[in-house]
Order: C-alpha cells, then structure tokens, then sequence
C-alpha cells in the first residue's frame, strides 16, 4: 500500500460571510503559508514524524504586525503574503477567530498566543489594546534578563489546551537569554467526533510499513461507509487518490492523500502541492461506498521557529540592532528573542480524542474499493474561508508509540 497523504479542513460554517474576493485571496495566501512552512520544516526532520500549526505560527506573526514598522515589517509581511494593517484583512480575520472557540457542535478549536514581556518594559497602550483584541492572545509579564533562567512559565499555553489534556510543551525550558526583550508562545487545540464513528470492535492489529521498511503491527480503525472520494493527478504526474471523512456538524473533515502507485514515497508528492490543487481535489470529490482503514495515532512536539523565519528572509525581528518594533513601545531596541510554537493532535475511533479497547478480529474481503492508510502519511487542518491551516503533520515511523496510549474522550 503506498504512502497517505491526510488534510483535516474546517468547512465554511464556521466563518463570517464578507467580501467573496478578500475571502478568496486569504485562502490561498494562508493555505501557501501552510505549505511552505511545512515544506521547511519537513526539510529539515530527515523523515520523521512531526506535527505543527500554520495558524498557531501566523497568529503571532500577525500581532507583531501591530508593533512592527519599516523592513521589519515588510519582511513580515513578505512571510506571511499579506498585513493586518490592512484594514479589511484586520476586519475579516478578526471575525473569523472570534468565531473559533465555538465554532460547531461537533468540532472544537482554540487558537492562542502569549507575548512574554521583560518585567519593566513600557508598552504602547494601542498595541496592548490590539494584543487583547486578536484572537484569543494574551501580554504576559516575565523576567527575560537572568542568564541561564527558565523565565518562560512551564506550562504557558496549559489553560487552554482541550479538556481532559495537559500542555504541549514546555516553552520555558528553552527561552531566557541576556537582555532578552519579547519571547512568543503560540498554542492550538482542535477536538472533534466523527459524523460516522468507527467502532472499536472493528479494530484490530494490521501492518504499517514504516518510511524506512519497517513493518510494525499497529491498532487500524476500519469502517465502511459512503464517503467523497476522487482521483487525480499532480503537476509531475503522480496518480493519486483523495478520500473525505467529515466530523459531526459538518464543521470539520479529514481528507486523506493516497499515492496510487504504492512505491511512489511522500516526498515525490510533497513538492507539487499547491493551494490551487487542495482547492480543486477538495472541491471535486463524489460519493462513493468505500472500506476504509485509518490507523489511531496521536503527535506532539514543539519548535523553535527562529531557524525557519531566519530562512524566509524574517531576519531583523530577532536581531536587537536592526528590529524596528516601535510599535510595541515607542523604544528602539526592542526585539523577539525566541519563537515558540506547540502543536498535537489525536486522531482515534470517536474522533481526535477519543479511545478504545483494541479487538484482534478477522474482518470477511471486501469486494467494494479499500482505501488503507497502512505506510506513511501526511494530514492538515484547514479553514477555507481565510486558508488559515490549523496543523500539518507528517506520519513516517514509529508510529506505534502514537497509537497504543489509551486517552478518554
């Protein structure tokens, strides 16, 4: 079975209705951001799994926005593809999070950011008006000048993971530096149940041929349902099939990127992905009755995003000589030290949370198409109104690890 490609995308219930154009041109601007930072982050994992949030990553960059003038905010804007100083863009997308929270029945998600500030700073009443006002993100107070100090708070972001789970990470163990004046934490959580769960009697221990050949026995969830489905070709001319499975309220979807040819590895297909093609193979698909073989798995980690701006030319944000952020406070010299970013995601039988006992059951041959998820795969989550791509992660190896941890829903 060759390598799977997965996207997870929000559909436009959840969003504000506006200007067709901006609404358009948003979309595809985020969803280019979503992968390019996904293609430099893949870049630079050598083939193993990772998992990261676009939007936990645009969110912070779009605050500095407020604060940033001259080359430093050009750069910014250059990353990203567009500015919050823009006040369309600002009207819009300060809609759109604000929808978020509560977004459906069936789908919770939460965006957050803190901006730890060097106790003493004296900030621009305007920027912390617009901090408060964007999105779900905070100013918090810290202590950036001791050397060697864990002056980030462990569990920054902690109060508002999902329910039931702890904080991604610990952002503090790797900020604190000398004269240090701004450090960033961005957090996104995403809980969801499938419209079709599958059971958990129909899971049962199947082969995932890993990225490097090794083969593993891992809980593989099964249904077989009505599902959209097409098939397509890339820009290389790579065959491939792309499966929807939706979440209750129709809020959400996951959509799985299956290479037809099965010794056609994920990185023939990552290179010619594009948010012209996602937007043509999601909005192509029809229904069609298909067994389906998912694996449970659950990701987490974090990164230091500094290396990865510093490649896209975001260069003077971190370098107190050159950072123009008088925005934030009227002063010169003031400059992000370091940019932290947590994401995780679940993906199990009831939904991204959700658990159960695994059943060793012989399941009777389908004559009716298999589309099995049983080598390396790659999903991401995504809003189509603004393009705002919730997270990208990649499935290579040692995915059992992921996948036997018991979690409730």
């Amino acid at each position: 079975m060759p390598p799977l490609l997965v996207a997870l995308f929000l559909l436009h219930s959840c969003f504000p209705q506006g200007d067709g154009h901006l609404r358009e041109g948003l979309t595809l601007l985020k969803t280019e951001f979503a992968l390019r930072l996904y293609q430099s982050v893949a870049a630079g994992r050598n083939g193993t799994n990772f998992v990261i949030s676009p939007a936990g990553v645009s969110l912070p960059l779009e605050i500095l926005q407020f604060g940033a003038e001259g080359r430093t905010g050009r750069q910014l804007a250059d990353a990203l593809g567009y500015t919050v100083q823009d006040q369309k863009v600002k009207d819009f997308l300060h809609a759109v999070y604000a929808t978020l929270p509560n977004c459906s029945q069936g789908a919770e998600m939460e965006l957050a950011c803190s901006l730890f500030v060097q106790v003493g700073t004296p900030l621009s009443p305007c920027f912390v008006e617009q901090v408060s006002w964007w999105a779900n993100s905070s100013l918090e107070p810290a202590n950036l000048s001791e050397p060697n100090a864990t002056t980030i708070p462990a569990n920054a972001g902690a109060s508002r993971q999902t329910a039931g789970e702890g904080p991604v990470g610990s952002p503090g163990e790797q900020v604190g530096a000398t004269s240090a004046q701004l450090a960033l934490v961005s957090t996104m959580s995403f809980q969801g149940t499938w419209r079709k769960r599958f059971s958990p009697t129909d899971t049962k221990l199947l082969p995932f041929t890993c990225a490097h050949g090794l083969v593993l026995q891992v809980p593989m969830m099964h249904q077989t349902a009505e599902v959209n489905y097409g098939q397509f070709q890339d820009a290389a001319g790579h065959q491939v099939g792309v499966l929807e499975l939706p979440y209750l309220g129709s809020a959400a979807s996951l959509f799985l990127v299956l290479p037809r040819d099965k010794d056609v590895p994920l990185g023939h297909i990552e290179p010619h992905l594009t948010a012209s093609i996602i937007r043509l193979w999601t909005t192509s698909l029809r229904r069609a009755r298909m067994d389906v073989f998912l694996p449970r798995f659950r990701i987490q980690n974090q990164f230091n995003l500094k290396s990865i701006l510093n490649s896209w030319g975001v260069t003077d944000l971190f370098d107190p000589l050159k950072a123009n952020l008088k925005g934030i406070s009227g002063q010169d010299g003031f400059y992000v030290s370091e940019a932290i970013h947590n994401a995780k995601i679940e993906v199990l039988e009831e939904g991204t949370k959700a658990s159960a006992a695994t059943a060793l059951l012989l399941l009777k041959r389908s004559r009716i198409p298999v589309f099995k998820a049983d080598r390396p795969f790659i999903f991401f989550l995504r809003e189509p109104h603004t393009g705002t791509t919730v997270f990208f992660d990649r499935i290579q190896i040692n995915i059992y690890q992921c996948l036997t941890t018991r979690h409730s829903f």
